[in-house]
């Protein structure tokens, strides 16, 4: 049996981060919450003003027997777009900016490596403006927060925004999909 490991991503509104990573083989938790800011466990309303330095992430806990490192990566870089600088879609803000918060040197190595052949690669039309560092000052969201997807899967939102990508990460990884 092999340890888990913690990564966290910050890839637009964690309601969709969440919603995907949820699906993943391999990943046994998945938290939403705030992290790399400098107020002390932030409310969300508080995250929201874009004042805390905090951006919105996912937590993830996860097996590397089951699923790489580097497939969670890969999945991060198909589910949102890491070309827009504090922003996913309609949501606009430091707190929905694209980030890596690594918590092994070996996570921050294979991120660098995704990111050199991504671009070397011109995966996408812009230059890629994702974080990468190291994770600091994690809290969890509120509860209500938590699950959102799963538990509002008809709301306007999830509709949406979050539902699509759900379904490109099952069509993209369907050998990753639990």
């Amino acid at each position: 049996m092999s340890d888990k490991q913690v990564l966290v991503l910050g890839g637009g509104c964690f309601w969709c981060t969440e919603a995907v990573y949820k699906g993943v083989r391999g990943v046994t938790d998945v938290e939403s919450g705030y992290s790399n800011g400098h107020a002390k466990q932030p409310s969300y309303e508080q995250v929201c003003t874009g004042t805390t330095g905090h951006n919105e992430v996912v937590r993830l806990e996860y097996d590397p027997a089951v699923v790489s490192t580097r497939d969670l990566l890969e999945i991060f870089f198909v589910v949102h777009d890491p070309t827009t600088l504090n922003r996913q879609g309609n949501d606009v803000g430091t707190q929905y900016r694209s980030g890596i918060y690594f918590t092994t040197p070996e996570q921050a190595t294979e991120a660098q490596l995704i990111v050199a052949e991504l671009t070397q690669a011109n995966a996408f039309d812009r230059p890629i403006v994702t974080e990468l560092v190291p994770l600091q000052n994690y809290s969890p969201a509120e509860d209500y927060h938590q699950d959102f997807f799963e538990r509002n899967p008809y709301q306007g939102y999830c509709m949406a925004v979050a539902a699509p990508k759900v379904a490109k990460f099952r069509k993209t990884f369907a050998r990753l999909a639990k």
